[in-house]
């Protein structure tokens, strides 16, 4: 690039940055009198082009003087605040703005110094987080303390434990890896947290399907618990709501596996999408089938998810030991009877748990069993859980109100299975 050119878009960049965040910051402050704002358009703009050119002068008057401008900078910011608090007490003491002023003239002089893609980006960012202080403030107010607290519990020890712990294994067939084992349990709490916040953030008043998607990404067998037992007692008629929100939830359940497994062992996912593609196109087809034929006031009312926190200590821990044991008994099973092994595992494990078993074959597809033996078996399990489920609801919704469920799971199922058999 000419060298003219060059210095046009470097310091182009870093203006830019600079009427970013402070177009932000001027909408934000647009009720405030002229001089009573700290910064506005104009003085975001100036920072970003002040950190740019400084950043472009580097090679005349060496690298230390960024960094001498950048405290002299600060200082005036400081100053410029402090003499602000002196005027009116009712003034705003925060210092968002202050922030975001050393941000944009680091950004402008980041993107002078050949990082432009990266300092925009980050630019962006920035503008998002200072636009949605109303909605981070209300997502706040809908956490518990509890939920923070067991948060910050596992994350100091995941952060602590988990670089302590060896990455070697230990047991029957080394098949125990204590480093793993914790990385996967980290994983899993953290999908399922990401789901219990989603509850949270977004409530139980959106309608009985979008419930069952956020819901089923925290626990898919406490959404279908949930639904029966709304549908017991607040639906006379065929349940074809909630039999949707069932199956919604469980196709979640396929959307984890598929995370799940691209993150233990991505070259499984060439064999392994095809089975989950078609059980996934399958559900949307049933749900929209039971959508269809679901009366107006049965999407009216909308169920309470019971789900509890995925972050306690004790659930991390239970979930690390069952993860622990499939992974002997899965070796085991298939040291001893073969791939026929794996499958009775796939399907015994699925009546309890799917992300196990998920991981370990997993696992095991990468030096053990074959990738069509561990797609056979996560898609065995998929279905035995999946058929745990549909059993729950018939249970307490009632064999005649709740058969649309069955036979819809199976043809859900042999779809799976088909699949597995005709393209793997």
């Amino acid at each position: 690039m000419d060298p003219q050119l060059e210095l046009i878009w470097k310091l182009g960049t870093s203006l830019a940055i600079g009427l970013l965040i402070g177009i932000e910051r001027g909408w934000h402050g647009r009720t405030e009198d002229e001089g009573d704002r700290v910064a506005g358009i104009r003085t975001f703009s100036l920072s970003g082009l002040l950190g740019g050119i400084w950043a472009i002068l580097i090679p005349y008057t060496g690298e230390w003087i960024l960094g001498l401008v950048f405290i002299a900078f600060t200082g005036l910011i400081i100053a410029s605040y402090v003499f602000e608090q002196k005027v009116p007490e009712e003034q705003d003491i925060g210092i968002t703005t202050e922030v975001g002023l050393l941000l944009t003239f680091t950004l402008g002089s980041w993107a002078a110094l050949g990082y432009q893609i990266e300092a925009l980006a980050t630019a962006v960012v920035v503008t998002t987080l200072l636009s949605i202080k109303p909605v981070l403030h209300s997502w706040l107010q809908k956490i518990d303390v509890e939920v923070i607290y067991a948060g910050i519990k596992l994350l100091i020890i995941s952060v602590i434990l988990l670089p302590l712990l060896p990455n070697q294994g230990y047991g029957p067939w080394n098949s125990l890896n204590p480093y793993w084992i914790w990385w996967m349990v980290v994983l899993i709490s953290g999908l399922s947290f990401l789901g219990f916040i989603l509850v949270k953030y977004a409530g139980e008043d959106k309608g009985t399907l979008l419930t069952s998607i956020i819901g089923g990404l925290a626990s898919s067998t406490a959404v279908t618990l949930s639904l029966a037992q709304f549908a017991k007692q607040h639906h006379k008629g065929k349940p074809h709501i909630y039999v949707a929100g069932v199956l919604i939830a469980s196709s979640i359940m396929l959307i984890r596996v598929f995370i799940e497994v691209s993150v233990v062992n991505p070259a499984l996912l060439t064999p392994l999408w095809i089975p989950l593609a078609v059980m996934l196109v399958l559900t949307i087809g049933c749900v929209l089938w039971l959508w269809i034929k679901s009366e107006d006031e049965s999407s009216k009312t909308n169920p309470t998810l019971d789900l509890g926190n995925p972050l306690q200590l004790p659930t991390a821990l239970k979930f690390g030991a069952l993860l622990a044991i499939i992974l002997v008994l899965a070796t085991a099973l298939q040291e001893w009877f073969g791939d026929q092994g794996v499958y009775l595992l796939s399907l015994l494990s699925g009546l309890m748990d799917v992300d196990a078993i998920t991981l370990s074959l997993s696992r095991m597809a990468q030096t053990e069993i074959t990738a069509a033996v561990a797609t056979l078996g996560i898609v065995i399990a998929v279905i035995s859980n999946t058929l745990v489920k549909a059993g729950l609801f018939i249970f307490w919704v009632g064999w005649k109100r709740s058969l649309e469920l069955l036979w819809m799971i199976l043809i859900i199922s042999t779809g799976g299975v088909l699949s597995v058999w005709l393209f793997v």
